[in-house]
């Protein structure tokens, strides 16, 4: 979604290149290249003013003036107002009271506010060992109940039963004292939207929110709304006491300016994003590395939790001593890193958040997901002993394995020759010095390395 944002920020550092000083006259060009590039990302114009304005307040101090690296520094300065705009730190969600801890989920129709209960509900039971409660006080929307129901079902979440006979506010009680006499942590309430914001959703949420009294009152927003995401935001802060927001839809292909504009405007810090339409797809939302991947330098930070909570540490440890002692890397293992790929996220996840720099040497590569699967459905098309002998796959082999996984022979191929360059590598990684060859070997297509 920030693709385009980051693409504009590398363009402003190249045309800085070739500035020896930077001075008043191109400090001024380059923050109109940032004015348009926000802009054009769909950030609310009272937003872009005020932001231009801090950064060349700042961008103006004697210490940028003095740099030698004006592109670097006018990036250090945009980086770190960036982070100011959009809440500095991450706020964790509050569970300081006595249980059950009510969490109030509020927006419009279409946000994502469901799906966004349940992804929060398997966050809170898998990292936060909380049991939660989940209920759906929207009594309008046809299988909004039993959406949540089968959601609840899929995540292995406990899920209290209503219909749409109910009142909301009866419904929203009789979960609370449920999960009162049944020592539930955690009640996430999903409420009712509309298309548009109107004075009875109003009304009937204010009455959810008085009488629940939540600790969290959650406003989930879609991301892809662009501009009118902001007055949305400012219609449910003046009628809730937000204490922050869900930003739904980061993934999709939208210009993604209602994430620079939301806590702006409504004062409430965003607390997640929804990253992927999957289980496990909502992520702490942390202001830095957010404003490090729009000025594409990466967000390493957040792929080092994700391996950490995705990965089989077991069999990662199995594979570093297979790697240290440069035997036994076989298929299996090349098998086993692809599932370990999948699981935290696959491949276009991980490429969102590497450096820009190493991102796009990626994407020159033409890796993509179908190529993956496709190498791991010739995996498995092999025998056990295939596996762990494919120097051994000859021709028949070859013809068989490409019948079974409904691809040509030269796809088999092309496999063994990419796992036989694989098993080179782990060699010169296991061999003494080795690293420092590999360093040096890759210095010549990353100068950043020398």
């Amino acid at each position: 979604m920030l693709d385009n944002l980051t693409q504009r920020f590398s363009g402003i550092v190249k045309n800085l290149r070739g500035q020896a000083r930077l001075t008043e006259s191109n400090i001024q060009d380059a923050l109109r290249e940032v004015r348009l590039a926000l802009l054009e990302a769909d950030v609310a114009l009272p937003v872009v003013k005020e932001f231009i304005a801090t950064v060349k307040e700042a961008a103006l101090g004697q210490e940028v003036i003095g740099s030698l690296t004006p592109g670097q520094a006018l990036i250090g300065v945009v980086n770190r107002e960036l982070t100011k705009l959009m809440g500095e730190a991450n706020v964790g969600i509050n569970l300081a009271t006595v249980p059950p801890a009510v969490i109030l989920m509020a927006g419009l129709q279409g946000a994502g506010k469901t799906t966004s209960s349940g992804k929060l509900a398997k966050l809170l039971h898998e990292q936060n060992k909380k049991k939660v409660l989940l209920v759906s006080c929207d009594v309008y929307r046809p299988a909004a109940i039993e959406q949540l129901r089968t959601l609840a079902q899929q995540l292995g979440i406990d899920f209290f039963a209503s219909d749409a006979s109910q009142k909301p506010l009866d419904i929203a009680l009789a979960a609370h004292d449920y999960a009162r006499k049944h020592h539930h942590e955690v009640l996430i309430v999903d409420t009712a939207g509309r298309l548009a914001v109107d004075a009875a959703m109003m009304a009937e949420i204010k009455d959810l929110n008085a009488a629940l009294k939540p600790i969290e009152t959650l406003f989930v927003v879609d991301a892809m709304t662009g501009q009118d995401a902001v007055n949305t935001a400012k219609a449910f802060g003046d009628a809730l006491p937000l204490t922050g927001v869900i930003l739904t839809k980061l993934d999709g292909d939208a210009r993604g300016g209602g994430a620079l504009s939301v806590r702006q405007v409504t004062g409430k810090p965003i607390k997640f994003v929804g990253v992927s339409e999957k289980p496990n797809g909502l992520e702490a939302f942390h202001p830095e590395r957010m404003a490090q991947r729009i000025l594409g330098m990466g967000d390493v930070l957040s792929l080092l939790e994700e391996a950490q909570r995705n990965v089989d540490h077991a069999a990662a440890e199995k594979l570093a001593k297979k790697m240290h002692s440069g035997k036994g890397f076989d298929l299996n293992d090349f098998k086993m890193q692809i599932v370990q790929m999948k699981k935290m996220g696959g491949m276009s996840a991980l490429m969102d958040k590497l450096p820009a720099q190493l991102s796009q040497a990626a994407a020159g590569a033409k890796i993509d997901e179908r190529q993956i699967n496709r190498t791991e459905g010739i995996i498995n098309s092999m025998t056990p002993w295939e596996r762990a002998h494919p120097e051994q796959i000859k021709a028949s082999r070859k013809r068989r394995i490409a019948a079974g996984a409904g691809v040509q022979v030269m796809h088999v191929n092309q496999l063994l020759n990419q796992f036989e360059q694989s098993q080179k590598m782990m060699k010169m990684f296991s061999s003494k010095g080795g690293m420092a060859k590999m360093m040096r070997g890759m210095a010549g297509k990353f100068p950043g390395l020398r």
